[in-house]
This record gives C-alpha cells, sequence and structure tokens, in this order.
C-alpha cells in the first residue's frame, strides 16, 4: 500500500510540477482551455488515487472531499496555483454536470414501482426534515448563536438547514451496491421531497430577505410548479420515452444512438427542472426513473442478437421468448454500463470542488469555529429526528444520510449571501456547517450500512 501511494503521489507530481512554476494569469499565450485541461488531469488523476482509501474501509468520495480540502487551501502555505480552478467556469460546469450524471446514474439503478411503495414514509421524513431544521434554525439556534440580527437573517439560517445533498448518501448507496435497501428508498424518494419543500422555503424567506413579503398566491405558485415537474415529468416521460426510441431506432439501433438517448433523456430533464425552478439534478434523476428496460427494447447489440438469434432457430416458441427477454434485459443493463465511463470522469471532479469550497482559515477565528459548531449539531439534530418517519426502516441510516448538507446548502447560502441577506460572518458559520455535515456522513454513513450488513 506504501508503495502505491508513493507512485500515485510522483505521478502527481510529475503533472503539477510544471503548473507550480507557471504563473497564474490567464493571457495570451497561456489559453484557458489549456490550463483547463491541466486542472482536470490533476483533479481526475488525485481523485482516483483518492480511492486508496477504501483499503481503510471508507468510501472513495471521503478520499476526494479531503482531496479538495487540501488542494483549495494550499493558499495558506503560499500556493496559490489550485486557487484558478475554483473560477474556472469549464471545471465548475465539469463539476455541475458530474452531479447530474451521478443522480441520473441513481435513477437508472432505482425501482420507481419500489420507490412508490416507502412514497408515505419518505415524504414524511422529508416534512420532519424541513420543518425541524428550519424551526430549530430560525426561532432557536439562530438567535441564541447570534443575537441582534434582522429577522430574515435568522429565516435564512434556518432555511439552509432544510437542504439536502442526496449525491452524497446516493454515492455511498451505490459504491456498497444497496440502493435496492429500504433506506436507500426512503433517502431518495424524502430527498426529492425535501428538494421542492425546500426550495419552496428558501423561495418565502429570500423573498422576505429581499422585498420584506410573499403572497399566499406566490407561495401557491412555487409549490403547484414543483409537484406539477415531479409527477408531470415521469408520467410524460414513461409514455412518450418509448415511441421517442423506437423512432431513433430506425436510424440506428446501435449503442451509439441508445447512449445519445439516454444522456438527451437526461440533460433535458435537469434543464426542464432548472426551468420549473428545482435543482437540475433531480430532473436527472426523474430521468433515470422515467428510463426502464422496455425504453430500451429497440436497440441492441447486434453482434449479441445474431448470436442469440442462431441458438434458438431450432427452438419452440416459449424459448425463444425467453431469450429476447434476455435481449431486453442486456439492454437495460446496457445503458447503466454506457453511463459507466461518464460517471467515473465528470462525478469525482465535483466532489473534490466541494472540499475546495472549505475555507480552513475561517478554523483560526474561535468565536466563528464555536458558532459553526454548535450550529452543525442542531443540523444533524435536526435530521436525525427525521429518521423516526422511516418506520420499519434504520431509523439511524435514513437519518444520517440526509444529514449531509453538500452543494444545495452551499447554493442556499451564496444565494443568501449574494443577495445581501446574509451577513459574511453568518455566511462563514453556515459554510462551515456545511461542509462538516457534508465530510462526517461518508465514514458514518459506510459505518452504519457495514455494521447491518455484518448483522444479517
Amino acid at each position: 500500500m506504501n508503495r502505491q501511494w508513493l507512485w500515485s503521489f510522483i505521478f502527481i507530481a510529475l503533472l503539477a510540477g510544471p503548473a507550480f512554476g507557471a504563473s497564474p494569469t490567464i493571457d495570451g499565450s497561456d489559453p484557458i482551455d489549456a490550463r483547463s485541461f491541466l486542472f482536470i488531469a490533476i483533479l481526475l488523476i488525485g481523485a482516483k488515487t483518492c480511492s486508496l482509501i477504501e483499503k481503510v474501509g471508507q468510501p472513495a468520495i471521503l478520499g476526494e472531499l479531503l482531496l479538495g480540502l487540501a488542494l483549495g487551501n494550499l493558499g495558506l502555505i503560499g500556493i496559490e496555483f489550485f486557487e484558478a480552478v475554483k473560477l474556472d467556469q469549464h471545471i465548475l460546469f465539469f463539476a455541475e454536470l458530474g452531479v447530474v450524471i451521478l443522480l441520473f446514474q441513481i435513477g437508472l439503478e432505482s425501482n420507481i414501482s419500489e420507490m412508490m411503495k416507502v412514497g408515505p414514509r419518505a415524504l414524511l421524513v422529508a416534512l420532519i426534515g424541513v420543518v425541524v431544521p428550519f424551526v430549530l434554525g430560525a426561532f432557536v439556534a439562530g438567535p441564541l448563536l447570534m443575537p441582534g440580527l434582522e429577522h430574515h437573517v435568522y429565516l435564512m439560517i434556518g432555511g439552509a438547514l432544510t437542504a439536502t445533498s442526496v449525491a452524497i448518501a446516493a454515492s455511498i448507496f451505490r459504491d456498497m451496491k444497496m440502493l435496492d435497501s429500504q433506506e436507500a428508498k426512503i433517502i431518495l424518494g424524502a430527498a426529492v421531497f425535501d428538494d421542492v419543500l425546500a426550495l419552496i422555503a428558501f423561495s418565502i424567506v429570500m423573498a422576505i430577505g429581499t422585498v420584506g413579503s410573499i403572497s399566499s398566491g406566490e407561495i401557491a405558485g412555487i409549490f403547484g410548479e414543483s409537484f406539477l415537474f415531479l409527477f408531470g415529468a415521469v408520467i410524460l416521460g414513461h409514455y412518450t420515452a418509448s415511441p421517442i426510441g423506437h423512432a431513433l431506432s430506425k436510424i440506428s439501433s446501435g449503442v451509439g444512438m441508445k447512449f445519445g438517448l439516454a444522456v438527451t433523456f437526461c440533460l433535458c430533464f435537469a434543464y426542464f427542472a432548472h426551468v420549473a425552478g428545482l435543482s437540475p439534478i433531480i430532473g436527472a434523476f426523474a430521468a433515470g426513473l422515467v428510463l426502464d428496460q422496455v425504453h430500451f427494447r429497440f436497440f441492441h447489440d447486434p453482434e449479441i442478437v445474431t448470436d442469440l438469434k442462431a441458438c434458438v432457430q431450432h427452438e419452440t416458441g416459449e424459448i425463444r421468448d425467453n431469450v429476447m427477454k434476455v435481449v431486453d434485459m442486456h439492454a437495460e443493463k446496457h445503458v447503466e454500463d454506457l453511463m459507466n465511463p461518464l460517471y467515473h470522469f465528470f462525478t469525482p471532479i465535483f466532489f473534490v470542488l466541494t472540499g475546495m469550497s472549505v475555507k480552513l482559515d475561517t478554523l483560526f477565528d474561535t468565536q466563528t469555529l464555536l458558532t459553526a459548531l454548535i450550529l452543525t449539531v442542531v443540523a444533524v439534530v435536526g435530521k436525525l429526528v427525521a429518521g423516526l418517519g422511516a418506520g420499519s426502516a434504520k431509523k439511524m441510516v435514513v437519518g444520517i444520510g440526509m444529514v449531509p448538507r453538500g452543494e444545495v446548502g452551499l447554493v442556499f447560502a451564496m444565494a443568501g449571501h449574494t443577495a445581501g441577506i446574509l451577513p459574511a460572518e453568518v455566511f462563514s458559520v453556515i459554510v462551515l456547517m456545511v461542509i462538516i455535515t457534508t465530510l462526517m456522513t461518508p465514514p458514518l454513513l459506510s459505518y452504519l450500512l457495514k455494521k447491518h450488513v455484518d448483522s444479517n
């Protein structure tokens, strides 16, 4: 293991060495595209090297988050090169695409009918996971920890606590091959409801903070648009995917067209979610749920189909039907396999950039750190309480899975800060809370899942 680490770091050093001597200033002789290539190469190979953390029983994403934490704070020791990564629009886009691909992949591997079975429990978990943190943050922790602020600032603190990042927990369940577990289904379903409810709460708070009030009609409009998208997208997508797939298969029934259809659904649903005011990752997840094997029955690997037809040319109709079912199963699985390279390329960039958003110098302020730690405890308790709505599922697993605020919490905090609602010191506290909850979840959730597996 030590030798693996040594050679990995030597390789990364060879990549990064020339870069450290380069000026971070972008000019005509150093085009941004070329620098983006180098950034991506370093982040990607670094992220894959950090998968060695799996050898000590921790999920790979924890290594990616820690890598980002280290790279994002090299400026504290005089190394400024990676500061440019945080502002590189190409890499920021790749990171956003990475989390979209992740949620699409999760949707492909999930079963919508199975998720509907846990729908009431998922909704209950989401309701508790939004209401309890909001109340604790806006009316208890905020006023006690940071007295003297305006009322809408406390509401914004509560709004930031409602967020849940489904990407963190979903990635861990996926890596441990437990997406079909009851806990995973509840967390994924609850995260979708949570996103809608948190969006409504956040929109109300933003309106109060910027214009001073919001009408009941506007609240109803936000609520209606959100749920209309979720249910409408799944229903409409389910009935349109098959004819669209059939039409495209007339042009080409190979893997290229099949891949194109899958990615098109993913990106279009992500866009439509954004138009509806939701996070694009919810649209990507809905697209993955929509697409199942029936929508790809027109696409087959020509070589496999030829071999199978040759094998059953003298068999009975029942045997032939069973073989074609196998072909359909291969078509569905092949789509997931086709998406894997995109997943392994883009998704690690998202987790590394999430880690890079941490500012370790804020830890040097004792008051800020103490306030952030207490707020983190409140944030964790609020989501653990939500696990009580999980019914017969492992309540602690569901609660911990809802804890990370991740990119959703960061978006909320950044939007409030940019709009002038959140003062700088409050923004720093919220960001620290987001990062701590994001970093603590992978090892805790992995431990609980392994303990659950070992006990069965």
